[in-house]
């Protein structure tokens, strides 16, 4: 009989430690919103500046979706402005999207905008 209340214990203890190591790992995760007031627009290339971004972050990026999206580009896609195949495009105007370890690249690919400044590169440690 003590031998299972000793088991119960140590699967609630355990049970516990798990809640305490997730919850602590969102509580660390920060949100931001790309462009700060202005939202995700143009000239917004150099928002990241002075900012530190963890995984697990999230950007927020606000914007009209009747203008402009946001696709999730790799380098080569952020240096050229250009779209590759598969690219991941968000559409709604409030999305947010949760930070990789690494380097993060996003753009809007509506014609012209990239070029703009429209694309941000955001290093995630």
């Amino acid at each position: 009989m003590s031998q299972g209340r000793g088991s119960a214990c140590r699967i609630l203890l355990i049970g516990a430690l798990i809640c305490v190591v997730l919850h602590a790992e969102l509580v660390q995760a920060a949100t931001f919103t790309v462009g700060d007031a202005r939202g995700w627009t143009f000239n917004v290339n150099n928002w990241p500046k002075g900012k530190r971004f963890q995984a697990g972050d999230v950007l927020v990026f606000k914007y009209d979706s009747t203008i402009h999206n946001v696709v999730v580009v790799d380098r080569d896609g952020y240096n050229n402005c250009r779209t590759p195949r598969g690219a991941k495009v968000y559409r709604s105007g409030k999305d947010q999207i949760r930070l990789g370890k690494g380097q993060n690249f996003f753009l809007c690919n509506i014609a012209g905008h990239c070029e703009s400044g429209m694309k941000i590169a955001i290093n995630a440690v």
